[in-house]
């Protein structure tokens, strides 16, 4: 049976031929994906993760590594892997999503492709520390860095409910470190806005070093949230890589 607290569809595609899991960035929530799910369907079964500590979970204890989150991830997706499945990670997300193509792959089911957008490859690290600041200070990079949504902490009883899952997500992210292994064999597109103060260029680049099957890489204009204004390129991006996996499926 799956496991409903993680798996939010936002556009019932039932007879979809191919599964997109979307992970989300630190600080975020399933609902973000919600114009990814309706670009897609009903071709495409669009599942977007929802973490623990936010929205209808904010009752349950935020987990603090990308390890732990992709845990959880994998046992909800269990049973939804009768079909093609690709994975979006966002910043965060895509660290998430590489533990859980490892985990995927472990266990006999490779993806069709992991896009890792917006994040470093798993081994570069930097000594980022946001997660130790106050809570002003917390506040202040999240608001430099933007994004959807990123004004509405300027409320009072919003920021009380979100601030938990913000700390603990950035604290998974910048405490993340990569245990060497084998290589993935699911290909890799690596996509960074060109103007990112998170990940550099050659960062972005290095996810080639993580996988023996197919890289690509794709730079957009932008910062970290680069996909806010460049939605329906990354968009047609996974669209067109969808197509072109099933179009080369066996029959």
């Amino acid at each position: 049976m799956t496991d409903n607290r993680w798996i939010r569809r936002f556009v019932q595609a039932p007879g979809a031929s191919a599964r997109l899991v979307c992970l989300p960035h630190a600080g975020g929530s399933a609902s973000y994906y919600l114009p990814v799910a309706k670009a897609l369907a009903p071709k495409v079964d669009v599942i977007a993760i929802q973490y623990p500590g936010r929205q209808d979970r904010r009752d349950e204890p935020c987990l603090e590594t990308c390890q732990q989150l992709a845990d959880g991830v994998f046992e909800a997706l269990r049973p939804l892997t009768d079909k093609p499945i690709a994975l979006f990670g966002h910043s965060m997300g895509a660290s998430v999503g590489y533990e859980l193509t490892r985990r995927l792959e472990d266990a006999g089911v490779r993806p069709t492709a992991l896009f890792a957008s917006g994040r470093r490859a798993p081994s570069r690290t930097r000594g980022e520390k946001t997660h130790l600041l106050d809570d002003e200070g917390l506040i202040a990079e999240v608001k430099r860095l933007g994004g959807a949504g990123s004004h509405l902490l300027d409320d009072p009883d919003l920021l009380a409910m979100v601030l938990p899952s913000i700390r603990g997500d950035y604290k998974a992210a910048e405490t993340y470190r990569w245990t060497p292994g084998p290589k993935l064999s699911t290909p890799v597109f690596a996509f960074v806005g060109d103007a990112d103060p998170k990940v550099s260029l050659d960062e972005a680049r290095a996810w080639a070093e993580h996988t023996a099957g197919e890289f690509q890489f794709r730079e957009f204009p932008g910062d970290h949230f680069y996909i806010d204004a460049n939605a329906q390129d990354v968009i047609a991006a996974i669209r067109d890589h969808i197509e072109a996996s099933q179009a080369v499926r066996p029959v």
